[in-house]
């Protein structure tokens, strides 16, 4: 058994480890709340944007001459954005990413596509490095606050490699935020235009307008979501060159939030749980020590026993 010094040792370093947690959460739920704000303001904006885009694109016909919303004749390379952040101590925030990037990657490599790996954040880089995936290019030091500057760095490099041919499908993966305790991975397409998520989204949307329970002859043509015909001037196809880009930025500017969120959410959520850990552990061992005292006494009780004993 450790001698009561030790065991008091321990239980100090425990009681300093906590301090730093609980002061950890404290900041994360500060800086969570902030996030929290910043994504509230944004999603409509973004929502506006992407039906916006997605209206134009159908009325374009997805025929459009610009290289930005030409559709390659054939998938032989995928550019993948990993968002994550620059610090652990956020619980399977970081890991889940890469997981699921990887995975994806692992599944275009199997059907004989070339991957290119983007990272957005000092962890996701580090991990592609660590297992051999060594990212294209990676974006680091703004995940605890990014600006809309650097979601337009990360689009404007993403927009090239598509332009020039060197990916034909770019994908970003994040960490949508639900709340401090749930976050949830989403994988998006941003490019081409035909295959991308936000046209998914509007067939998503239309589905959940269909009523639900008995069946009412008309009814599900009166359901049906009423499309506005909207005249583009000069055409759509002008109107999409101009959307797609801004598409893109805002895109991943929400990715951005949407993880910042998510890590300050689950770092308050970790460091609370070490918190708690801790002060079970500080428990645990002041039983111990007190256990350790009643030793000693009881030791020393029986060596003055013995020694009068011996006296007598």
């Amino acid at each position: 058994m450790a001698s009561q010094r030790d065991v008091r040792n321990r239980i100090g370093a425990v009681k300093n480890i906590q301090k730093i947690t609980r002061a950890m959460e404290m900041v994360a739920a500060a800086r969570l709340r902030r996030s929290e704000q910043r994504i509230e303001a944004l999603r409509p904006y973004v929502g506006a944007i992407r039906r916006m885009t997605r209206d134009a694109a159908q009325a374009a016909g997805y025929v459009p001459s610009v290289p930005i919303l030409a559709e390659h004749e054939s998938l032989d390379a995928v550019g993948l954005l990993l968002v994550a952040g620059d610090r652990g101590l956020a619980g399977a925030f970081n890991s889940n990413i890469v997981r699921a990037g990887v995975t994806a990657g692992r599944d275009y490599v199997g059907e004989s596509k070339k991957v290119l790996y983007f990272a957005s954040g000092r962890r996701p880089a580090s991990s592609l490095t660590f297992r051999g995936l060594e990212p294209t290019e990676s974006f680091i030091g703004f995940t605890d606050r990014p600006a809309y500057a650097d979601a337009r760095t990360i689009a404007e490099r993403l927009m090239a490699a598509y332009v020039d041919g060197e990916v034909d499908r770019v994908e970003v993966f994040y960490n949508h935020y639900i709340s401090p305790m749930s976050q949830i991975v989403r994988r998006e397409t941003l490019l081409p235009l035909a295959q991308a998520t936000l046209l998914a989204e509007g067939e998503q949307e239309s589905a959940q307008q269909q009523p639900e329970g008995l069946a009412i002859p008309g009814a599900e043509e009166a359901a049906k979501p009423r499309r506005i015909n909207v005249e583009y001037e000069p055409d759509a196809e002008a109107v999409l060159k101009r959307l797609v880009p801004d598409y893109v930025k805002l895109s991943i500017y929400r990715a951005l939030l949407e993880s910042t969120a998510s890590e300050h959410g689950a770092r308050m959520t970790a460091m609370r749980n070490a918190s708690q850990n801790a002060g079970d552990l500080i428990k645990d061992l002041t039983l111990e020590m007190n256990r350790a005292r009643q030793a000693e006494i009881t030791q020393e009780i029986m060596e003055v026993v013995a020694g009068a004993e011996g006296l007598g």
